[in-house]
């Protein structure tokens, strides 16, 4: 008798684990459906727009709405391009979401190539994401990034992704053999910067993407994929789909420059 009463209260425990656990899973899933719902409409392409060519836009990054809505952050590499005057091309941000994304003319006001940072300004004024004044993330640590990871063929479709922080690393490495050390890679290695490595796959699209916090959106990182695997995996004649990530730190040091705050 009373094992029969045992066994049916393992039981009921169990149900009542299992119950909670899928509670839990189900309650961060909605809570990221949220984030991500409030986070789309501060996410912009980044790009040219020239009359005449087609087609007449070209999608280069992502960015993202900083400050007070006047300023888009991306990568620096990203706006790193010759502009045709002559021709009329413009520096442009993309807004919207479908296939008739609104055009926005930008201008570089800051760039930081050390830590491969842009600021853009442009006169309308769109929802800001706020940034996060956290100093740094723990290890193991959840994050979403979105943005654009295979460009705007089929238009301008915003894509999630989620990632775990695998490590806080210097972006150089120590070369093979003194003769592929550089007076660059010297310098780094004298004062390296530290990302954050990300176990989720980005795409050169995703360049100027936010990480940010799954729970209330603020900003912890900037995705980067060219200039650090450039630097970080110049040893490996297949790089890993692993991503990183620059802190946002430096992004609030460079706006604060750039408005005075």
């Amino acid at each position: 008798m009373m094992d029969r009463r045992m066994h049916r209260y393992s039981w009921a425990w169990l149900g009542l684990i299992l119950v909670t656990g899928l509670s839990i899973g189900y309650g961060q899933a909605s809570e990221l459906a949220d984030t991500v719902s409030a986070v789309k409409p501060s996410i912009v392409g980044i790009g040219t727009y020239l009359p005449g060519r087609r087609p007449p836009s070209r999608l280069l990054g992502t960015g993202f709405v900083v400050g007070d809505g006047h300023h888009v952050a991306t990568n620096a590499h990203v706006v790193d391009i010759e502009i045709d005057d002559r021709k009329k091309e413009q520096l442009v941000v993309f807004v919207g979401i479908g296939n008739s994304p609104r055009v926005i003319q930008a201008k570089i006001v800051a760039s930081e190539p050390q830590h491969d940072l842009a600021l853009l300004k442009v006169s309308d004024r769109l929802p800001a994401m706020r940034l996060s004044n956290r100093k740094t993330v723990r290890e193991g640590e959840n994050y979403a990034f979105t943005g654009f990871p295979l460009g705007a063929v089929l238009g301008l479709y915003p894509v999630t992704h989620r990632g775990m922080i695998s490590s806080i690393t210097p972006m150089a490495i120590p070369a093979p053999s003194s003769g592929q050390l550089t007076a660059h890679k010297i310098q780094q290695l004298r004062q390296p910067l530290m990302v954050y490595q990300l176990d989720a796959t980005a795409y050169p699209g995703n360049s100027g993407s936010p990480l940010y916090d799954p729970d209330d959106g603020t900003v912890v990182g900037i995705l980067n994929g060219v200039y650090i695997k450039s630097t970080k995996e110049d040893v490996l004649s297949h790089p890993s789909g692993i991503s990183y990530a620059i802190p946002v730190r430096y992004l609030r040091e460079l706006l604060a420059r750039q408005t005075g705050g």
